[in-house]
């Protein structure tokens, strides 16, 4: 279980900064449709990053107490 934790944490992170880099790609452009779409790719990082840290967060904890 410990391992499959650590490859979806990896995975989670991973698309932290797969939306980070889109969102800052469509932020480089001025049109407003632009401007809306690198929105909506921060919000998606804002959940990912929260995914992220709770994947971390139990991964830490099942590593911690062998459960």
């Amino acid at each position: 279980m410990l391992t499959v934790l650590i490859i979806l944490t990896g995975l989670a992170f991973l698309c932290v900064v797969v939306t980070l880099v889109m969102g800052t790609i469509a932020m480089s452009r001025k049109s407003e449709e632009s401007r809306k779409k690198s929105n909506d790719w921060m919000w998606r990082r804002i959940y990912a990053q929260v995914i992220a840290i709770g994947l971390l967060v139990l991964t830490v904890y099942v590593r911690n107490n062998g459960a």
